[in-house]
């Protein structure tokens, strides 16, 4: 597999060791992250991203030494260096070396990856309820791409593989459906495509409104709104947006299986037209890359 991955000021062809057992990062989860695409040569929302890095940083008390302008700026010249018609992930992170108690005590490190992930198919699999919840505003740093967030993820995921299915929806606090454990939850019903309503407890994915964006340009309603796990039971359609997968169907919900319906069908060819529509050779590069 292909990868190119950035520390300490210098490019290298092999994962580097980044942090040790003194290290903030390392054992108290002070760390924040973003998972961006290199689609066939393209990169949309890298901008967005980049930016959200940065948001996601200072809000886990972290202070970066670079710029979502640096953090671009890195992602193309990596990119460059590989193959363009391959699929990548691109991870750019930010995390402390050495503190004590707060981050804030130790020293905020760049790193970036960029390694070779084909896309996935279009399905995502089964999915079920999961009996684990997101965490309120005021339990953790929800508004932020977080690593210490994950684990709860993973517990979410890791329960629904053990009883068989593939995917875990994850209610918030207060009994709403949030999301899936690792990307943006949709359902449709009666020809309207419904996503739960930021409500502060999950990321309000850049997939996610992009595709808003898409449906409603074509003139497919969509609705923001409180989504409840009755609203799944009786869905014509669910399916997710998320980075990995970008436009992903879900196939069983419980134990009713479900079709790739309209709805999903034109997000997932609605994205990848923007995606090819988007391959604009930018100033000075080679690379090719989505714009807002």
């Amino acid at each position: 597999m292909e990868g190119v991955y950035w520390f300490e000021g210098a490019w290298r062809n092999e994962p580097p060791l980044v942090s040790g057992p003194a290290d903030l990062g390392f054992w108290s989860g002070s760390s924040a992250f973003d998972g961006a695409r290199a689609i066939g040569g393209c990169a949309p929302d890298l901008e967005k991203h980049c930016e959200r890095l940065i948001r996601s940083a200072l809000a886990v008390g972290l202070q970066p030494t670079v710029t979502a302008q640096d953090v671009h700026r890195l992602c193309i010249e990596g990119l460059e260096m590989l193959p363009a018609d391959r699929d990548y992930y691109i991870r750019p992170m930010v995390f402390c070396r050495g503190g004590t108690l707060l981050p804030e005590t130790g020293e905020s490190v760049f790193t970036l990856a960029i390694f070779e992930m084909p896309m996935p198919s279009e399905s995502a699999g089964k999915a079920t309820l999961s009996p684990f919840r997101r965490p309120a505003p005021d339990q953790a740093p929800t508004d932020s791409k977080a690593g210490c967030l994950y684990p709860n993820s993973q517990r979410a995921r890791r329960d629904a593989m053990n009883r068989g299915f593939n995917l875990a929806a994850v209610c918030d606090h207060e009994g709403n459906i949030a999301e899936f454990s690792h990307a943006n939850l949709w359902l449709a019903k009666d020809g309207v495509a419904i996503t739960p309503k930021p409500n502060g407890t999950f990321l309000d994915g850049i997939t996610k409104n992009r595709v808003i964006a898409l449906l409603e340009d074509a003139g497919i309603a969509v609705e923001q709104r409180t989504v409840t796990p009755a609203d799944l039971d009786a869905a014509d359609e669910i399916f997710m947006t998320g980075n990995q997968g970008k436009v992903q169907t879900v196939t069983a919900w419980e134990a009713r299986e479900l079709q790739p319906g309209p709805i999903f069908r034109a997000a997932r060819e609605l994205y990848a037209a923007h995606v090819a529509a988007s391959r604009v050779t930018s100033a000075g590069s080679n690379y090719r890359k989505a714009v807002a």
